[in-house]
C-alpha cells in the first residue's frame, strides 16, 4: 500500500493512491478521492510515525565515494539530522545566496516501525514498516569534513524532501533490488542500484540498534549513487526509486526579509 499525508481543504490528511489519485483517510471525509494537484503534499509520516531521529549516511555506495575521491569506509558514516528539514513531494528547496555547489542525493529512506534495540541483521526488516525517498540536498560550499558533514551542509531547513509515498514493508520483498535515478529539467544526471550500498538496510539497522534504540517513524537514509550535479533556482528535481514512488522538487531562490533600515 501507498501512503501519503497531505493537506486539503483546510486540514491535514492522511490518504492512500488509489486509480492514479488520492483516497482520503479521514472519518469525516473517508473515501473521498482527491487529485495529486489539488493537494499540498506533506512528508508521508502519519502521528504514530513521526520522525524523531533521522540518521543519515555518508558514502555509503562506492561510486559516489571515488566520484569523491574517497576510499570507501569500513563502517558506516553516519550524521543526523533535524526534523525541520524535512518538506514533501513537490515542495520548493532553497538555494542559498552566493553558493557555489549545491547538489542533490537520491536516498532510498527507511522508516522505523516499532522499537528496535539491538537487533541482528537477520531480523532486522521485521522491524521496518516501509520505505519512501529521500532527496539529501549538501551545499558544498560549507563542507569542511566529508566524513562529518557540518549542520549548514545537511540540516537546512527545506533541503530533504521526502515522498511522495510511504510504501509498506510487506510491499518491498527486497529493499536492495531497486533502481535509482535522479533527473534535472528532464534529463537523467544520476543512476544507481541499491544492491550497490557497500552497507545494506539490514546492516544499518543491526549496527544502528546495538547502541542506540531506534523509534517508529525514525529514518534511515541509505546515501546516494554518484553522479551528483550543481542545482540552480528554477531546476526541477526527480528524484526516483523503482517501487517506492518519483520526488519532484524544485529550486528556489532565497527570499530575504526587507532590510527595515532601508524604507522598503
Amino acid at each position: 500500500m501507498k501512503r501519503a499525508r497531505i493537506a486539503w481543504a483546510g486540514a491535514v490528511h492522511d490518504a492512500v493512491e488509489h486509480d492514479g489519485a488520492l483516497k482520503l483517510l479521514t472519518p469525516a471525509f473517508r473515501g473521498r478521492v482527491v487529485a495529486f494537484d489539488e493537494v499540498v503534499w506533506l512528508p508521508p509520516l502519519v502521528p504514530t510515525l513521526r520522525a524523531r531521529t533521522i540518521l543519515a549516511l555518508g558514502l555509503n555506495y562506492a561510486d559516489h565515494a571515488k566520484e569523491l575521491e574517497f576510499k570507501p569506509p569500513v563502517e558506516p558514516l553516519a550524521f543526523l539530522k533535524g526534523e525541520a528539514s524535512l518538506i514533501g513531494h513537490r515542495a520548493f528547496t532553497v538555494r542559498p545566496d552566493g553558493v557555489q555547489y549545491m547538489h542533490y542525493e537520491c536516498e532510498l529512506a527507511v522508516v522505523i516501525g516499532r522499537e528496535t534495540r539491538r537487533v541482528k541483521k537477520a531480523d532486522a526488516l521485521d522491524f521496518v514498516a516501509g520505505y519512501t525517498v529521500a532527496n539529501d540536498y549538501a551545499i558544498r560550499d560549507y563542507l569542511e569534513n566529508w566524513y562529518r558533514p557540518n549542520l549548514r551542509v545537511k540540516n537546512r531547513d527545506t533541503c530533504t524532501p521526502i515522498g511522495p509515498w510511504l510504501v509498506d514493508a510487506a510491499d518491498v520483498p527486497d529493499p536492495m533490488n531497486l533502481a535509482l535515478r535522479t533527473t534535472v529539467n528532464g534529463k537523467v544526471t544520476q543512476q544507481g542500484h541499491t544492491r550497490d550500498m557497500i552497507f545494506d538496510v539490514p546492516t544499518l539497522i543491526e549496527y544502528f540498534s546495538a547502541f542506540m534504540t531506534l523509534m517508529p517513524g525514525d529514518l534511515i537514509l541509505t546515501g546516494t549513487p554518484d553522479g551528483v550535479v550543481d542545482c540552480q533556482p528554477g531546476d526541477v528535481i526527480v528524484t526516483e526509486i523503482d517501487g517506492i514512488g518519483a520526488l519532484v522538487n524544485t529550486i528556489a531562490e532565497e527570499q530575504r526579509a526587507p532590510d527595515p533600515d532601508s524604507g522598503q
